[in-house]
């Protein structure tokens, strides 16, 4: 009984969580009218919806080139980020410290602040709609390389003792003990990468000028621009703009919350 009123809340807090999940999913089965008059049983314009969003607009192509630009950015971070975090930690001194000092700095800048002198060096570098442009500002993150730094903390240094006795190189120790011991910290970093990469717009908007280059955040972005706005259509690109980041968390979930608490195996 004295747990009652706990269930309850938390069944209240879920509902409220999962909500704008089921009302997204609903309003992509129902027209712009029902929408707006906020109905929230699914409907029978699905398919309408659909045949609308891919009318118009390159919706497939949109998805192409956000799992594009994830993925390798992902890649890309993961290997640079943990092998920047890797050395911070394991290869300790009191210069790396101050270096790491000043690099935690740079995460009070505001993108923002950064963003005229990025777009510069791209268009110097003729990087504009092109992959490079997308990932190159988010290649490497303070956020990540401290991520990496603290949760090689619990790296077992024996481990490497041991392999450079037996005549193992660093790379080695790095690619066959090191990856394999922190993959929960490289679920849970691959979970955020991808996430961050994936629903980027600002940044996109700015260095894909061409059509063909954009994501699905700059599609649903031109879907909600015009005088009259479809809302049904604009829920179903919502919708698949959702799908794959859904799809991430809940396969890499368990090792989502390991990396985060820093655990290793």
């Amino acid at each position: 009984m004295r747990l009652i009123p706990s269930y309850i809340f938390l069944i209240i807090v879920s509902f409220i969580s999962v909500f704008p999940l089921y009302w997204m999913i609903t309003a992509a089965t129902n027209d712009t009218v029902d929408v707006a008059r906020g109905k929230i049983v699914f409907g029978m314009k699905a398919a309408e919806n659909m045949t609308k969003l891919l009318e118009g607009n390159d919706l497939w192509g949109a998805l192409g080139n956000s799992f594009f630009y994830a993925i390798v950015q992902t890649v890309l971070c993961l290997l640079i980020c943990s092998l920047a975090g890797y050395g911070f930690e394991l290869y300790h001194d009191a210069g790396k410290d101050k270096l790491f000092a000043v690099l935690l700095l740079a995460m009070m800048v505001p993108q923002v602040a950064t963003m005229i002198p990025l777009f510069k060096m791209m268009s110097t570098m003729k990087l504009l709609n092109s992959v490079w442009a997308f990932i190159l500002p988010s290649i490497s993150t303070p956020f990540m390389i401290m991520m990496f730094r603290q949760n090689s903390r619990n790296f077992p240094t024996s481990i490497m003792e041991a392999a450079r006795i037996d005549g193992l190189s660093e790379f080695k120790i790095f690619y066959k003990m090191y990856m394999p011991i922190m993959k929960s910290t490289y679920a849970a970093a691959a979970v955020i990468t991808f996430m961050n990469a994936w629903n980027a717009y600002m940044w996109p908007k700015v260095v894909m000028l061409d059509n063909s280059a954009q994501t699905m955040p700059m599609l649903i972005a031109n879907l909600s621009a015009g005088y009259t706005i479809d809302y049904g259509v604009l829920m179903m690109g919502v919708l698949f703009c959702s799908i794959p980041t859904i799809v991430v968390f809940f396969v890499l979930q368990k090792q989502f919350a390991e990396g985060i608490t820093g655990a290793v195996k």
